[in-house]
């Protein structure tokens, strides 16, 4: 069992250090002025608007959902992710600044799942069909979901009068139109049509995709501004907690109660306690929010999710549930 738990620290911290090293990288770069926030800027939209949509479209359009469908599993997974979210805006109508409201919610609800699920899986079972599908069941909503939460709690809609007609059309437009979703919509289609890939845009997509993870961690680390963030700790470390701690604790004995074990369950794992992710700054940026919470929010869950992680992993393996 020690073995058992060293590995898995070992393998926690060589997936979510790295990460944290790459937006410390960022700062550095900022601080050596080889970054100014124009630049910044410029790389947050093309990972906003060209990367993050290969990056989706390269791991839907090529997996086998339809051998491995679980209906079950699939809806657990959205259901879980969709109370999680109520949760996250509840909670985040305690916060004073109504402008910082929709930033909380997608940092409390949005996990890495599409980018560490997949790995954390592979590495213990030596594939990754169970987090492919609960990409589905979970990424399409967090994406629609934050485009709607970000467009609903916008600072240019709160310091505004807008009618709620133009508002509604506004978000609908916003959700059609948002490069991620795309992605997923063209990958999803493309992986149930079977649609075969020549190697020229394989090829092409990954060198894309491949970019997008580092290149966001860089452009959140440079446009991380330590004394703007001193305010947000407290906030941040809310959002922490609830990441982590509060919706595994809630989702993971009733993902037991209905039989999800092994393969199955560390992808739940993932998806209820993993880092927040680092595009919902790309995300949050884009669509005109501050961005401080959604950073700061990130570092604190990337640093803090090796331990947390570990120690659900060692509380799963005792009880024999994986």
């Amino acid at each position: 069992m020690n073995n058992t738990f060293i590995r898995n620290l070992v393998f926690s911290l060589n997936t979510t250090i790295p990460v944290f090293l790459m937006m410390i990288f960022g700062w550095f770069m900022k601080k050596a002025n080889l970054f100014d926030e124009h630049t910044t800027s410029k790389i947050n939209q093309f990972v906003f608007k060209a990367l993050l949509p290969a990056l989706l479209f390269m791991d839907l359009s090529t997996a086998d959902f339809q051998s491995v469908w679980d209906t079950k599993f699939v809806l657990f997974c959205f259901f879980a992710t969709s109370f999680s979210i109520m949760i996250a805006l509840l909670l985040s109508l305690t916060h004073k600044n109504k402008n910082e409201r929709g930033e909380i919610i997608q940092a409390s609800y949005r996990s890495s799942a599409a980018i560490l699920g997949i790995a954390f899986v592979k590495n213990i079972y030596g594939e990754a069909t169970m987090a492919a599908l609960m990409i589905v069941g979970t990424v399409p909503l967090y994406n629609i979901i934050a485009v709607i939460i970000l467009s609903l709690f916008s600072p240019d809609k709160n310091n505004k009068k807008l009618d709620k007609k133009a508002l509604f059309i506004k978000t609908i437009k916003d959700v059609i139109t948002n490069p991620i979703i795309l992605g997923i919509a063209v990958g999803m289609l493309w992986s149930v049509l079977k649609i075969p890939q020549p190697v020229i845009l394989s090829k092409s997509v990954s060198y894309l995709g491949n970019m997008a993870t580092p290149l966001s961690l860089i452009a959140l680390g440079a446009s991380f501004k330590f004394e703007d963030a001193k305010s947000k700790i407290k906030t941040a470390s809310g959002i922490a907690f609830i990441k982590l701690l509060m919706f595994c604790m809630i989702f993971l004995p009733i993902a037991i109660y209905f039989g999800f074990r092994d393969e199955k369950l560390i992808a739940i794992l993932v998806m209820l306690g993993s880092a927040t992710t680092g595009s919902c700054f790309v995300m949050a940026k884009n669509m005109h929010h501050e961005g401080t919470i959604t950073a700061c929010a990130v570092m604190i869950t990337t640093l803090c999710s090796s331990l947390t992680l570990t120690i659900w992993l060692f509380i799963l393996k005792t009880l024999n549930y994986i």
